[in-house]
């Protein structure tokens, strides 16, 4: 515990030095109807040097507040009703246009909706989260805001605070390694995805072809693989194994075949990590181009998750590849 405190307070000392080097603080509005959530809010913005500009409860939102917005919005919102759903909708286009930095906490229960609601600004939501959660929400808004103002700094300043963006993922990473009940022990997803383009042609006129690929795998061989891995967790510490981003390709793949929908929640099952951490993935893995959101055509609300053109040709390929050994797996 002694340790894990040092590493939230080195975090600290990194965002209070990143935002001196930028010439911020950053403003940050808070949202949230539980006083001693909204309270602990407050003071992780404080610790990591930003400035609160909003700090009130959701009917703020409800009533539609005209009265600017921070960069960053933090909103704790568990236990949604319609009213509170439809001012998030709207809240998240002001963000989407504003170009603000969204973190929303919610329950598992509410996930869904948060969701669906969240289609413009794409936050990070947090499910259920600790300070640390927080904090590494933060560390990763801090560290995408230099491509944002690069240029308005100096050759000194920009190197200045590259490195201490750095710094600061690496103690979010190590803060994460070191993080309460099934987190421990789990890698930051980190920028861990990408393609070669091996199976890609360019045609005459300049534009990609993707060459014929081979069909995807019998969807009960992906099932029977699946089964095996979690198999495993009834006899082994869970996080020996942990994979979520296989274990969620592994489910996408399956569900293509069997022509179903995957929502959110039902992904995060699949993953076999917490909520929260699964949404990093899924974050991560849309950003590589493996994942694509869909929005539901008979209801605005709801969206789901499928795999990318990109995403069907590589798992095609790896199970063609693997041949009948992909039976070995199981």
């Amino acid at each position: 515990m002694r340790i894990r405190s040092a590493i939230l307070a080195q975090l600290d000392i990194a965002y209070a030095a990143a935002a001196d080097a930028v010439g911020l603080p950053f403003a940050v509005s808070v949202f949230a109807d539980r006083e001693h959530v909204r309270s602990e809010m407050r003071e992780d913005v404080e610790a990591a040097g930003l400035v609160i500009r909003e700090c009130g409860s959701l009917a703020q939102l409800m009533q539609g507040d005209p009265r600017p917005l921070g960069e960053v919005i933090l909103l704790d919102c568990p236990e949604p009703g319609a009213e509170a759903l439809a001012a998030l909708v709207r809240l998240d286009m002001r963000a989407a246009r504003s170009g603000a930095y969204m973190v929303v906490s919610t329950s598992v229960e509410a996930l869904e909706d948060i969701y669906g609601c969240c289609s413009q600004s794409l936050p990070q939501i947090l499910v259920n989260p600790n300070r640390a959660d927080r904090i590494i929400a933060l560390g990763q808004v801090l560290a995408n805001e230099p491509n944002l103002r690069l240029r308005e700094l100096s050759e000194d300043d920009r190197l200045t605070l590259l490195r201490l963006t750095e710094q600061v993922n690496q103690i979010a990473e190590r803060l994460e390694r070191m993080g309460e009940g099934n987190e421990g022990g789990l890698r930051s997803p980190g920028h861990a995805f990408r393609f070669d383009g091996g199976n890609m042609v360019r045609s005459d006129e300049d534009r990609l072809v993707r060459a014929t690929r081979p069909p995807l795998p019998d969807a009960r061989l992906v099932r029977r693989i699946i089964h095996q891995r979690q198999l495993r967790a009834r006899f082994f510490d869970g996080d020996l194994f942990a994979d979520p981003a296989w274990d969620m390709l592994l489910d996408l793949t399956a569900a293509r075949v069997e022509h179903n929908r995957v929502s959110v929640t039902s992904l995060c099952i699949a993953s076999g990590v917490p909520p929260t951490t699964a949404l990093r993935w899924i974050g991560q893995m849309t950003e590589a181009g493996l994942l694509e959101r869909v929005e539901d055509e008979t209801d605005r609300r709801r969206a789901f998750i499928q795999l990318t053109d990109k995403a069907v040709d590589a798992m095609a390929r790896y199970f063609a590849e693997m041949g009948k050994g992909a039976a070995s797996l199981v």
